[in-house]
């Protein structure tokens, strides 16, 4: 199939919604029919063969750009809040959504319209975007199709989370690992990830006697990543950068690491690119994990979270450096009263995502929820430790049948789908109340002014590739 005519299929969905110009201009001539049908593009986008979803990508972002809901940068706002010109009493949530990305973003945007917000994050990282089988085109497109169909207006931030370097494949095999990130941000910003994390701190080496020394090589790298960032910045563009300190799981960070790692990465960036923006946030370790710490009944163990680590850093970083404070990882299996103390602490922004999946899993039919459960005996016993209860396996595995079940899971019945869409959007409510985002929207509107950047159709006809190994990175 060619181009053209997958184009035309895709254009064809949407019932007469938008008519396609000789330059490829989208024109919306019915914007309530695009709303009831983009769902079906959607489907297309995520679902369709390979010569049928980069089109249909496409359509979607240049539909969504044409009816007011943008890919945009966090960067102005953020640096804002680091000059003190906002407000600093909540906690900017980004949530991975791992699977029903369309599904799970409606919900999104309907509590942040009952919230009157807009500080929110859509993200995936290196890790998801492999075992969820979501590469960045089809995760932008569930957003964008989403933000249609709920009839959103405004910015939407699209961040590449932990673009992570894996300290194994660049031991023994440097240059790949670092094109293999190239790749990934190149892809990125291709799709309108406006917002990318930069993650080197598995490079961190504590056999260095001084804080410098060990984080050498995380500042380096992560300051020749920036500049290949900024190199590909569409015109009007800065895209917010993230840097992180300590590994999620690790030891808690420290005021002498992030000031070690702040003025080396400085440095660096001033001698490979000068007069570059800065960065906007740094991410630190206190105290979390990725997914939680399985108990073998399956249930998730308390976390004890060092909020005064989290306010220090965060102070430090506004102070000293002009960022929007620290970011933390790993929380979404907290437990809900915990959530205010982020906002309380300064904490700027907070990454969800393990919760949402378990909210899915607890929604699956039982038939489906087996079949995957088999799935994962006969593929993942590799990960299997000697000590793990089945249900401390099945926890730990189970995002890794997401990317070989998307299709099954896309196919659930009508009624199962709106029963996890309604229990999400439930939890969106209470993180949004928790964190504190309401009526965030007139201080988004006050420092962010989305620019539409028009998709080059050509950059969505690439079969991608979702099948690196991503065992070893962080979620």
């Amino acid at each position: 199939m060619t181009t053209t005519k997958a184009l035309t299929k895709a254009a064809e969905l949407l019932g007469g919604a938008v008519t396609l110009q000789d330059d490829l201009t989208v024109r919306v001539e019915d914007p309530a029919a695009l709303q009831r049908n983009i769902g079906s593009l959607v489907r297309l986008a995520v679902l369709g063969t390979d010569a049928e979803r980069g089109p249909a990508q496409w359509l979607v972002r240049a539909c969504a750009q044409e009816v007011g809901a943008v890919p945009s940068s966090i960067h102005d706002l953020y640096m804002a809040r680091g000059r003190g010109e906002t407000r600093n009493d909540y906690t900017i949530p980004a949530v991975n959504l791992r699977s029903l990305t369309f599904h799970a973003a409606r919900a999104v945007f309907r509590a942040l319209a009952e919230a009157d917000a807009l500080a929110l994050i859509f993200e995936i990282a290196r890790s998801e975007i492999g075992y969820t089988d979501q590469p960045p085109p089809e995760y932008a497109a569930g957003v964008l199709g989403a933000a249609i169909a709920e009839g959103y207006q405004g910015p939407v931030f699209i961040q590449g989370d932990h673009f992570q370097v894996s300290a194994k494949r660049y031991a023994s095999e440097p240059q790949a690992e670092m094109q293999a990130i190239r790749n990934l941000i190149e892809a990125a910003v291709t799709a309108g990830f406006f917002n990318i994390d930069i993650d080197t701190s598995t490079l961190v080496d504590l056999s260095h006697e001084t804080i410098p020394e060990q984080q050498l090589d995380n500042f380096t790298l992560c300051a020749e990543f920036a500049r290949f960032v900024r190199d590909r910045e569409p015109p009007e563009v800065t895209i917010s950068i993230g840097g992180e300190i300590g590994e999620v799981g690790g030891q808690n960070s420290t005021e002498p690491e992030l000031h070690a790692f702040m003025e080396g990465y400085n440095q660096s960036v001033a001698d490979l690119a000068p007069g570059s923006p800065g960065m906007s946030k740094i991410s630190i370790q206190t105290g979390t994990s990725h997914g939680g710490v399985v108990l073998p009944d399956g249930s998730i163990a308390e976390v004890s979270i060092d909020f005064d680590t989290l306010q220090c850093l965060s102070e430090v970083a506004r102070s000293d450096f002009g960022m929007a404070g620290a970011v933390q990882h790993g929380a979404s299996t907290l437990p809900a009263i915990a959530f205010s103390r982020f906002a309380e602490a300064g904490t700027c922004e907070v990454h969800l995502a393990t919760n949402f999946q378990n909210i899915l899993y607890d929604h699956l039919p039982e038939p489906l929820r087996q079949e995957i459960y088999a799935f994962l005996d006969e593929n993942q016993a590799h990960e299997r430790k000697p000590d793990q209860t089945d249900e401390q396996f099945q926890y730990k595995t189970r995002k890794r049948a997401l990317g070989p079940f998307k299709q099954k899971i896309w196919d659930l019945p009508a009624s199962v789908v709106g029963d996890i869409e309604a229990a999400w959007e439930k939890q969106f409510r209470l993180l949004f109340d928790r964190l504190n985002i309401h009526g965030t929207r007139a201080e988004v509107e006050q420092h962010i002014r989305p620019v539409v950047v028009p998709p080059d159709l050509a950059d969505y006809t690439g079969e991608a590739d979702t099948s690196e190994d991503v065992s070893d990175l962080a979620d």
